[in-house]
């Protein structure tokens, strides 16, 4: 046992080093394109850690979370339009200033991408199954044509801020520091689902995962560790959803799309469910496999569902579990 923590502990080291040490290559050999795939693997990988959370720990099929991905991202993008423009976002029931300090971004970003998750997993929580899937999927979709349908913000063309938000002591527009912002925030939610995971709570979701009769014979009501996961997934993702915003420094409503929502459940089982670093690893071989398929035809996609219907069939437990040689974990 101790013997498979630190081989998965060494794997998942690995990982994160190989990320860091792909940016700083790319940046000592003035690629500032590159360094910018690996901020755009680590922000997708974040997103998939938050899902990973849901999906992986707790068994919850979720089609809907780019609706907390979407919510991060304009979250970040109104507060910067407002803070640019000295307008405020509101002045009822009191006055909201817009902001360009992503320190004070993150926090409102992780605040309604969590109530939403709260609002959104109360109700579709009291389903299971394909009707999980599917109510998740229709609350993400509701919100992706409500933006479609706010002219304030742009619409289905989107909003654009044209300066990125600042952080203190550093310049964010230097692509290597805003890549140690995001590998930061990104080693920061690992250890974070880490000590959940393996806490009381993370030990009762897993439970309920596997067995939820057993489960609520034991006195733990499974609903309740449910919501709570859900509401910490949909926080997670609704961090990434800000550092997308300010790394593109635009959102649109594709961000609210289901496109996106599968796109996160890709990251996680190719790298693998379940698995601490797997929604990293699947992250950067999707960045990669953009990269260098999307050069050669437009048709690269067909080439990755290949991929995944490889490892959904014949290695379940993603890239991570063919180099552990495990399937996904119990």
């Amino acid at each position: 046992m101790r013997e498979t923590l630190n081989r998965d502990t060494a794997i998942n080291l690995a990982i994160l080093a190989l990320l860091v040490a792909t940016a700083v290559a790319a940046h000592l050999l003035g690629e500032g394109f590159a360094v910018t795939l690996a901020t755009k693997a680590a922000i997708f990988g974040l997103a998939g850690v938050g899902l990973n959370l849901a999906l992986g720990y707790g068994g919850l099929i979720s089609f809907g979370h780019a609706a907390f991905f979407g919510i991060g991202g304009y979250v970040t993008a109104i507060l910067a339009s407002h803070a640019a423009a000295g307008t405020p976002v509101a002045t009822l029931p009191f006055t909201v200033m817009g902001s360009n300090e992503m320190l004070g971004i993150w926090p409102m970003a992780m605040l309604a991408a969590g109530l939403a998750a709260l609002a959104i997993g109360a109700l579709s929580l009291r389903t299971s199954g394909v009707y999980f899937i599917m109510v998740t999927l229709a609350f993400a979709q509701m919100l992706y044509y409500f933006a479609i349908s706010w002219p304030r913000y742009g619409g289905e063309d989107g909003l654009s801020f044209y300066v990125r938000n600042s952080f203190p002591g550093l310049n964010t527009f230097a692509p290597i520091q805003y890549f140690a912002i995001c590998a930061t925030l990104l080693a920061v939610a690992l250890a974070f689902t880490a000590v959940v995971t393996q806490s009381r709570f993370g030990l009762a979701l897993q439970a309920a995962r596997q067995n939820s009769q057993r489960t609520v014979a034991v006195g733990i009501r499974p609903y309740a560790i449910r919501l709570t996961a859900f509401v910490l997934s949909g926080m997670i993702v609704g961090l990434a959803g800000s550092l997308y915003a300010d790394l593109n420094r635009f959102v649109s409503p594709a961000m609210l799309s289901w496109h996106m929502s599968g796109e996160i459940m890709v990251f996680v089982i190719l790298g693998g469910v379940g698995r601490l670093c797997g929604p990293v690893a699947g992250a950067a071989i999707f960045i990669l496999l953009e990269h260098v398929l999307g050069g050669i035809s437009d048709y690269w996609q067909a080439l990755l569902g290949l991929l995944l219907l490889g490892i959904v069939l014949f290695a379940p437990g993603g890239l991570i579990g063919i180099v552990t040689k495990r399937g996904r974990h119990a």
